[in-house]
């Protein structure tokens, strides 16, 4: 069995590492600026700089030698000259920045580069009258102002500039965002919460109770009491008890869940005063959470474990057993029941990673401070931090309960060897 695990264990590596670049590329290119996002459009270069710093976005995404500031926005001067006529000597002509001899070009940046970092201009230029464009790479070293060397160059002689742009030098090309966001999950790093300026590692942590405390009692009731009433709709099928089951599931099931949230709170907690409506003070708060979660998933559960357990019955292990005159309650309960076990186990170990991210309507509507109300917030206030760190999490707990679903069905089916 050791082994078998060392080597299920080994191949989930592949699909975890899939996992991270995925989710890395979802929040760092699809999503946008997350700077941008939580700082919002009117943030100025200065704090989107900051926060790209403290977050590790100002780095090249994979790899590069050049990762772009913040400082001063790529121009083309094809679609106006921006801050550039600003000063003495520089005017702008069909799409072109022309600069006169000795001109003293200031550089419109937003800020001033902080000392102790090599930038690099790269300037598209032509001499007047000639045709060809040459590109121009500036090296500014640490010690040196970035406006001040293009000042400089730009003032040694009559140019047509096309576009400038101003890049950030690395000093070590690998020192990406991927590689920073590698080594925070090596180190268990969730980031920051932007929202709340703590480490997403405490809110997981303080999330992951309230969570566990509404979701695993919703689970072990909603799989008792759905097996049970299976069990029972099977060894009544064809009869009055069986057929008011069906029906009572089907009734369950086409109830929305929000109605019996809706509902819940308004009857029984605001008119009959039987259920606190809102926080999370005491287990006397999560008593009506847990009966809408166990009676929301009650219908779909029973109408599920009795369609395995009717198949079940038509089996020959079954007539043998009858045959040999054991009773119907005893091939039900017992011989039956013990080889439904494969899809009950599936059911009830895949269910295992939702039990994490928690419900999100549940804890939202309630109060409850568990990661599905965190979650929630995070989207609402475009932590990304926070929401990629509960997806991280989510799958790679999905492949750990696959593995631990295989195990169950060994320990359930003795036929089954695990190789």
């Amino acid at each position: 069995m050791i082994a078998y695990i060392a080597r299920r264990i080994l191949q989930m590596i592949p699909t975890v590492f899939g996992v991270i670049v995925v989710t890395f590329l979802l929040f760092h290119l699809v999503g946008g600026s997350p700077a941008r996002m939580k700082l919002g459009e009117k943030a100025s270069p200065r704090a989107l700089e900051e926060f790209d710093e403290g977050r590790g976005f100002n780095k090249p995404l994979f790899w590069g030698r050049l990762a772009p500031t913040r400082a001063l926005p790529d121009i083309n001067f094809q679609s106006g000259p921006g801050g550039w006529t600003r000063s003495d000597g520089a005017r702008w002509e069909q799409g072109v920045l022309i600069v006169a001899a000795d001109a003293v070009v200031q550089p419109p940046l937003a800020f001033d580069p902080p000392r102790g970092r090599a930038h690099e201009w790269r300037v598209r230029w032509r001499a007047p009258g000639a045709r060809v464009w040459t590109v121009e790479r500036l090296a500014c070293t640490a010690d040196e102002s970035p406006a001040a060397a293009l000042s400089e160059w730009l003032s040694r002689g009559e140019r047509e500039v096309a576009s400038i742009r101003l890049r950030r030098v690395v000093e070590k090309p690998w020192d990406s965002q991927f590689l920073f966001y590698l080594k925070s999950l090596a180190r268990l790093d969730f980031g920051v919460s932007s929202s709340a300026n703590l480490p997403v590692a405490d809110l997981l942590r303080d999330g992951i109770g309230p969570t566990l405390a509404l979701a695993f009692p919703i689970l072990l009731l909603e799989t008792v009491l759905s097996v049970t009433l299976g069990l029972w709709s099977a060894f009544y099928r064809g009869r009055w008890p069986d057929r008011l089951m069906v029906v009572g599931s089907v009734a369950l099931m086409s109830v929305n869940y929000l109605v019996w949230i809706v509902a819940g709170q308004y009857v029984l907690a605001f008119k009959l005063g039987w259920f606190p409506v809102w926080g999370f003070h005491s287990w006397v708060y999560l008593l009506l959470p847990i009966i809408i979660g166990v009676v929301s998933g009650l219908g779909a559960g029973v109408r599920f474990y009795r369609t395995i357990l009717l198949e079940e019955l038509h089996k020959e292990y079954v007539r043998t057993a009858y045959a040999k005159g054991l009773g119907r309650a005893r091939v039900l309960f017992v011989h039956v029941l013990r080889n439904a076990m494969g899809p009950i186990i599936t059911q009830v170990v895949l269910s295992v990673p939702f039990l994490y991210t928690g419900s999100l309507l549940l804890e939202s509507f309630f109060g409850i401070p568990g990661l599905g109300y965190l979650g929630v917030n995070a989207i609402n206030d475009s932590d990304v931090d926070v929401v990629r760190a509960i997806v991280v999490i989510g799958s790679a707990l999905y492949l750990a309960a696959n593995l631990l679903a295989d195990l169950c069905y060994a320990w359930a089916d003795p036929r089954i060897k695990l190789q």
